[in-house]
């Protein structure tokens, strides 16, 4: 069993602390027109950045899902399961999205303003088309909200020990995970594939999923196993 009020208070960190990066990202989304927008986001390069968000873009094209499958290494299914739940129904939502508004991609946006030069980074396959929302942002963003969501889940258990250092400790973990998703979305802008709009919305969408697939299917992939309520 858990406790539901621990459960919410842990998970409210990861929670408060996106909604407040969400927030100044909508600010900056008013503040500034798009492209100027991308320009001002996109404008300090260097070597050491384009390799490591170039690589660290592509976690999530298929090193987060090999994470995912890890647990069943270990007999502990839950969490792939619900990662597969939340990306498949997330993704599927994605797509319908992508190719019914089927944006043009920066490379393809910058191609109309003769005053303003793309940054991109060499060895980057570019993209076009279907810019609107970023599934990379939303994959990033899906998978840590699973690992906060069973963090604050195992934390919760009323037979696990809870002290200030552990609650900190835990606190530190879950805004870490925020900042590592928040730096995947970034890397998509950074690498000039897509826009601010399209990795907020596809943030929100790999945010909100787990949150859902939690309410729905709590009992079951939540649900603890036999010793542990004994």
């Amino acid at each position: 069993m858990i406790s539901k009020q621990v459960f919410f208070r842990t998970i409210s960190v990861y929670a408060f602390t996106y909604l407040v990066l969400l927030i100044a990202i909508l600010y900056m989304m008013y503040a500034y027109p798009k492209p100027e927008l991308h320009m001002l986001l996109n404008s300090n390069h260097s070597s050491i950045q384009d390799t490591f968000f170039k690589f660290y873009s592509t976690l999530a094209e298929w090193p987060l899902y090999i994470l995912a499958l890890l647990p069943l290494l270990w007999k502990k299914r839950n969490f792939t399961i619900f990662f597969a739940l939340c990306e498949l129904t997330g993704g599927a939502f994605l797509q319908i999205l992508k190719h019914t508004i089927s944006t043009d991609r920066p490379i393809s946006v910058f191609e109309h303003y003769d005053h303003l030069v793309l940054p991109l980074v060499q060895g980057v396959d570019m993209h076009h088309s279907n810019s609107f929302p970023s599934g990379h942002a939303s994959t990033f963003f899906m998978f840590c909200t699973c690992v906060a969501i069973y963090l604050a889940y195992h934390y919760s258990r009323k037979n696990k020990p809870r002290n200030l250092r552990t609650q900190l400790m835990v606190s530190a973990v879950l805004l870490l995970l925020v900042v590592l998703a928040a730096l995947g979305a970034y890397s998509r802008v950074y690498l000039s594939q897509h826009f601010l709009s399209d990795v907020c919305v596809g943030s929100i969408i790999g945010f909100i999923t787990p949150f859902l697939m939690l309410y729905l299917f709590r009992d079951r992939i939540l649900k603890p196993k036999k010793e542990e309520i004994k």
